[in-house]
């Protein structure tokens, strides 16, 4: 268990946060949130003792291990398998195949596990650091943005594999469906405080919006029995019969600290401009073809694609199987080897691909960037695109060369806000955005009227927005006719090669035979593991509960100190040394057991990893 104890951390004399106290017990698996700027990664850099706080204190175990993901990779110069394996404990050194494990269902074919990570590209060079995170254990695992560079089939790989993973995990990321599918807690940074909520992101933010509520309710009561106070002290000031009640009234107001009003909440808000569309098919793609190297198979091959005027479709696949060069097809910057794609004369496009930020000029303000694709805009409405960014005020006149990759990124979405379109292409546009801002860009898509072709591995996005799939797999490019939910419950990602997804074991047996197969585990497993997760949250509880006691109790030794009570004394000592004599057997108690459910959860981890799919 992990106390983190009333942090405050400031970061250019503005405080990020302050009072910061929660615990992370035995087996949770914490999704980290907050608007982007207030202080989740430095949190976590506090955590790892990267960075001191300005109060406060984090106390861990003895022995306690913390793992994180780096966010610059580094290499030793070995290949992937040995990169990977170097995380591995001393004792587990030779155990390779728990590397090629987590690189396998990473997305790497056994055939990559030989090769540099530099012959990789820098996606595929943080999934070796991940998997060298994974193998070596943590007792705590912190993961900033883990999915950023994953696919759908990675992500979904990660999520199970996590859900299984037998210690401690603080996670940060923008992905909604895959903290939902993880996380037993959410801790959110919120107004400079935190919140701990058990359950999914919709638990924590209804649980926020509930405290914000309640909070301003609060606020007017007490506002309007202020007011009635000043209006009976300025009425029975001058009557002497009464004085009483007026220099009572008049004490209390003086006590009382007035709440302040709750700020708006600083969050992306995004709204489209849309071009008229007059005709129902604004693009139409056919036969096409495109490969990069005419020495391997096409990465498209004769596609056929029509868009109507409001068609919402979505674009999926494995990383590296051809989505980005698709939507560059289609935005015009790549030309196809065969076929042929047609457009409406009154077409207008607008293409946001976040690796594009090299197109920016660095001398230019986000100002005169956004300006560029707003053709006859007035400044008063180009400044409105760069509030909407989180660039207000003089923020907008900040030359882009000083800003960051996730800055830079909102400047290229504020240009695609800017340009008037009737066909969207968007390539993966949650990246760098917070849950809020994630939120509101699926607001802003699904109110838009033109059409939108969008590759994403968000599946919360996929599933709200997309109505057709151009769906990349071993088969080719395919064109599936329903959404993301209809393309799971047709089989989904079943006909992805091993490399890319989990391996199925016992293929010829029946649904049924599986199900009752895995109905049979899942009875058996939770015989097994929920006495022994019911002994070690109580015992977690009971030492929580003492240890707040023994706190109390000090504070009392203090007072009774100063007053010189011996008897007093005496007293609070013989009980703060039974309390810590008592947390010391329940801490027995709970590395016994602990480390029973530890066995057990692994155990029950391999079974279910050999249960037929």
């Amino acid at each position: 268990m992990i106390s983190i104890r009333g942090l405050e951390k400031k970061f250019g004399g503005r405080p990020l946060f302050s009072g910061v106290t929660f615990s992370i017990n035995r087996r949770e698996r914490i999704g980290l949130v907050g608007l982007n700027g207030t202080g989740k990664t430095t949190l976590l850099r506090i955590l790892l003792g990267e960075e001191p706080p300005d109060a406060g204190e984090v106390v861990l175990p003895r022995n306690y291990k913390l793992g994180h993901l780096p966010q610059n990779p580094r290499f030793h110069g070995g290949n992937i398998r040995e990169e990977a394996a170097r995380g591995l404990p001393p004792a587990q050194r030779e155990e390779t195949w728990r590397a090629e494990k987590i690189l396998s269902g990473l997305g790497f074919a056994e055939s990559d596990f030989p090769r540099l990570p530099e012959e990789f590209s820098g996606g595929y060079r943080m999934r070796v650091c991940l998997a060298q995170v994974l193998v070596a254990a943590p007792d705590l695992l912190l993961l900033d943005e883990p999915t950023n560079f994953l696919d759908i089939v990675s992500i979904r790989w990660l999520a199970r594999f996590l859900t299984l993973w037998p210690a401690e995990i603080l996670v940060v990321s923008h992905d909604r469906s895959f903290l939902d599918s993880l996380v037993t807690h959410v801790l959110g940074i919120h107004r400079g405080n935190v919140w701990k909520i058990p359950g999914t992101t919709g638990d924590y933010y209804n649980h926020v919006e509930t405290a914000d509520e309640t909070w301003e309710k609060q606020r007017l009561n007490e506002e309007r029995k202020r007011k009635q106070a000043e209006e009976f002290i300025s009425r029975f000031r001058a009557q002497a019969r009464h004085a009483g009640m007026v220099q009572s009234r008049i004490k209390t107001l003086e006590k009382s600290q007035p709440r302040e009003h709750l700020s708006p909440i600083r969050s992306l808000s995004f709204s489209f401009r849309s071009a008229p569309t007059p005709a129902r098919y604004v693009l139409d793609a056919r036969e096409i073809s495109f490969s990069y190297d005419h020495s391997r198979p096409a990465l498209i091959e004769s596609l056929n694609l029509s868009i109507e005027k409001s068609d919402r479709i979505g674009v999926i696949g494995p990383n590296g199987w051809g989505k980005t060069t698709l939507l560059r097809l289609l935005a015009g910057i790549l030309q196809p080897a065969d076929g042929l794609i047609r457009e409406h004369p009154k077409c207008r496009k607008s293409f946001f691909d976040p690796a594009d930020t090299g197109k920016l000029h660095p001398e230019l303000t986000v100002e005169e960037e956004i300006a560029g694709s707003f053709e006859g805009g007035e400044r008063k409405d180009i400044r409105a695109i760069c509030g909407t960014m989180l660039f207000p005020g003089d923020e907008a006149l900040k030359k882009v060369g000083v800003l960051s990759g996730g800055e830079m990124c909102r400047v290229l979405l504020g240009k695609v806000l800017a340009a008037p379109a009737n066909l969207l292409l968007l390539d993966e546009p949650t990246h760098h955005l917070d849950l809020d801002a994630a939120d509101a860009l699926l607001d802003a898509l699904d109110r838009f009227p033109g059409a939108l072709v969008l590759v994403s591995h968000n599946e919360h996005f996929l599933r709200s927005l997309a109505q057709r799939l151009v769906i990349f797999g071993p088969g080719g490019t395919r064109i599936f006719p329903g959404g993301y939910d209809d393309f799971l419950d047709s089989g989904g990602w079943d006909d992805l090669p091993q490399s890319a997804k989990p391996a199925k074991r016992e293929a010829d047996l029946s649904k049924k035979e599986k199900r009752r197969r895995r109905a049979e585990f899942n009875t058996r497993k939770n015989s097994l593991l929920r006495p022994l997760r019911k002994k070690v949250t109580r015992l977690e509880n009971e030492i929580m509960t003492l240890e707040e006691g023994i706190a109390d109790t000090e504070l009392g030794l203090v007072g009774a100190s100063v007053s010189g009570e011996a008897g007093e004394i005496a007293r609070l000592s013989r009980q703060a040394d039974r309390t810590r004599r008592r947390i010391t057997e329940l801490y027995e108690q709970l590395e016994k057991y602990g480390n029973q459910l530890d066995e057990a959860e692994t155990r029950m981890a391999a079974e279910e990893d050999a249960l037929p799919i």
